[in-house]
């Protein structure tokens, strides 16, 4: 098991929830407001981002000023929009003469399917986060933008059990890497020690029935609208790195996906990965060592993000059903 650091771990960080107390939704804020190079890779096929493209290793801006996570589907961008208010009224974002312009990367889930799906998160929920944003160790499970994620929703939605937030961090080689992801997927959250389901698509007796299996034995899916899943999240360090370097550190983290979500990366959920560098560490990283400490904390994170999470009617969770155990 990862070593149970938080993500506030990497100096240079703060981490803000909000959560609606009108239906289970909300919105996670990370801030670097002295700037951090960061990467991105979106592997799902139904993504909702914004200022994605500007990440790219070929383009001109090198920092952001925060990252935000949000639930509420395509809706859920607006919360950026408060998160650069923030900033800008705090003197904080590129200089470009005449103003400071705030740099916020921002990615959604769709949890429109609890509730009444007219609340969302707006630019007021991101001013918000911003506004509860401290170093101290965030909270996990339901809340912010974890608040309203489900899991294992391949057999209809009636099936599916609770997601949420979670982190993880680690110290190797002189550096700090953590990750903060909110769990939201169409697949199983499978712990990869044990091999055993923790949170997932239930069968008639209620417990996790194992969507992979189901689908090899030939039951068929359910009809499901693309997009209607995601998991999103940050991978931080205080290592030094290009914007080619956290674009790979971005990309390398999905293999913690891919170790305890099942399936992952399907045509219904817009997977998305940031990698942020703050460069406070004065040890040089070993790109070999990043990596792999990448996806170990981000498999961590997806872990703990369930295992906090709290049922709602209708949609339980892995504590509710005894599966809860080992949170870190």
């Amino acid at each position: 098991m990862v070593a149970a650091l938080p993500f506030t771990a990497v100096a240079g960080l703060k981490v803000g929830h909000f959560t609606d107390p009108r239906r289970p939704t909300g919105c996670t804020v990370v801030l670097c407001e002295s700037g951090a190079v960061a990467g991105v890779d979106v592997r799902g096929a139904a993504p909702g981002t914004r200022e994605t493209e500007l990440l790219a290793p070929t383009q001109t801006v090198e920092q952001v000023h925060a990252i935000v996570l949000a639930g509420g589907s395509a809706f859920g961008l607006d919360a950026a929009s408060g998160v650069v208010r923030w900033l800008e009224e705090r003197g904080v974002g590129l200089n470009v003469g005449p103003a400071r312009v705030p740099i916020v990367p921002a990615a959604i889930l769709f949890d429109l399917a609890l509730g009444d799906p007219t609340v969302r998160p707006d630019s007021a929920a991101g001013y918000a986060a911003c506004s509860a944003a401290s170093a101290e160790p965030p909270a996990q499970g339901s809340i912010g933008a974890g608040a309203g994620a489900t899991v294992g929703k391949l057999f209809g939605f009636e099936r599916a059990m609770k997601g949420g937030i979670g982190h993880a961090a680690l110290r190797v080689g002189g550096v700090t890497v953590a990750a903060l992801v909110a769990v939201n997927a169409v697949g199983d959250v499978v712990d990869p020690q044990s091999g055993r389901i923790v949170a997932g698509a239930r069968g008639d007796d209620g417990r996790p029935l194992g969507q992979t299996a189901a689908l090899l034995r030939g039951e068929v899916p359910a009809l499901a609208l693309g997009g209607a899943a995601t998991t999103i999240g940050v991978i931080a360090t205080d290592a030094r790195l290009t914007k080619v370097q956290a674009t790979r550190l971005a990309q390398i983290g999905h293999g913690g996906l891919a170790r305890t979500i099942d399936p992952v990366h399907t045509a219904l959920d817009g997977d998305t990965l940031f990698a942020l560098a703050t460069g406070r560490s004065t040890s040089t990283a070993d790109p070999i060592v990043l990596g792999a400490a990448a996806a170990a904390v981000v498999a961590q994170a997806v872990l703990n993000a369930v295992r906090h999470a709290a049922g709602v009617p209708g949609v339980p969770s892995a504590r509710d059903l005894g599966l809860g155990d080992a949170a870190a």
